[in-house]
């Protein structure tokens, strides 16, 4: 069984100003079953928070640290947790 999960990733590098949430949003769509926002950081961060199945949050996480990102991704934080609700798609912050 493909259990539900929450994922809450912080993107570090050149990740604000060159498209990145909006693309991050486009990819969440296009891996399907996702639902949560990706928003920008006062510190220069973008903090990404998915909720769905497990494997379309790996497949996610997978594209932010390896994928052809807009800018430049120098490194990532994860946190894996129970899924919490609220959200009805995925949006921009």
């Amino acid at each position: 069984m493909n259990e539900r999960v929450r994922l809450t990733v912080w993107v570090r590098g050149r990740v604000q100003g060159v498209g990145f949430r909006w693309y991050t949003r486009a990819n969440a769509l296009r891996i399907g079953a996702l639902v949560g926002f990706a928003s920008n950081l006062a510190d220069g961060r973008v903090q990404v928070v998915a909720e769905g199945p497990r494997a379309e949050c790996e497949q996610l996480l997978e594209w932010l640290r390896d994928g052809d990102t807009p800018g430049k991704v120098e490194g990532i934080t994860e946190i894996w947790d129970t899924p919490r609700g609220g959200y009805g798609s995925f949006e921009i912050r």
